[in-house]
């Protein structure tokens, strides 16, 4: 059938594919290194179980997909092996006694420049300290040949009492929720480090 001159012409135009936007695009991995968040202390030497206590409950918040949160408790050498498999940033969260009012939150930076050193700081079963967890990681690093996390943070709370006995005290139970708000805030930030509410990079607040 012929069509005339004046007569709409219709032409067939493939249709494009949907779109597909991804809401959490790949480079999201990209651009955020390996985060292991790891608790330490002693359940049983009272606001010691600080920081096993704040990763147990910041593991029940949704977490990027970059981040590891983990129970060590007083196992260090667990620790040590664990992030030679691979970090960008280690955040310990520890009981930390720096002079303040127990419960006060700390967000100190270790220094990395001469973290590579071993300090020869024995092991203690009942005690384990970030000074002596990243001694032992610097001794595994020189030994194996592997790199420490670029950047190693502490988030610490002034502790009450870590005499003998299970249980936070009543201040530094108290300062969990807030120690779980500033981790959040931590990672978060394009730059984790940078002073948050009640804490500083250098040390307490006054």
């Amino acid at each position: 059938m012929s069509l005339s001159p004046d007569s709409p012409r219709r032409e067939s135009v493939p249709a494009d594919p949907p779109r597909r936007e991804s809401v959490l695009p790949d480079p999201l991995r990209q651009e955020h290194g390996r985060v292991l968040v790891a608790g330490i202390g002693n359940i049983f030497l009272g606001d010691d179980g600080f920081g096993v206590e704040t990763v147990r409950v910041l593991a029940g918040r949704q977490l990027p997909p970059h981040v590891e949160a983990v129970d060590i408790g007083v196992r260090g050498v667990h620790l040590a092996y664990q992030v030679l498999d691979g970090y960008d940033t280690l955040i310990l969260v520890d009981a930390t006694a720096r002079g303040e009012d127990p419960g006060t939150l700390y967000v100190i930076e270790h220094d990395t420049a001469g973290g590579g050193e071993p300090h020869g700081a024995p092991i203690d079963g009942h005690r384990m300290t970030p000074d002596t967890v990243l001694a032992l990681l610097g001794t595994l690093c020189a030994g194996t040949g592997g790199q420490p996390p670029r950047r190693t943070l502490v988030v610490g709370c002034e502790p009450a009492s870590v005499a003998e006995g299970i249980g936070l005290s009543p201040p530094v139970s108290a300062a969990v929720p807030e120690a779980v708000r500033l981790i959040e805030e931590l990672l978060r930030a394009d730059q984790p480090g940078e002073p948050g509410p009640r804490a500083t990079a250098a040390g307490a607040t006054k």
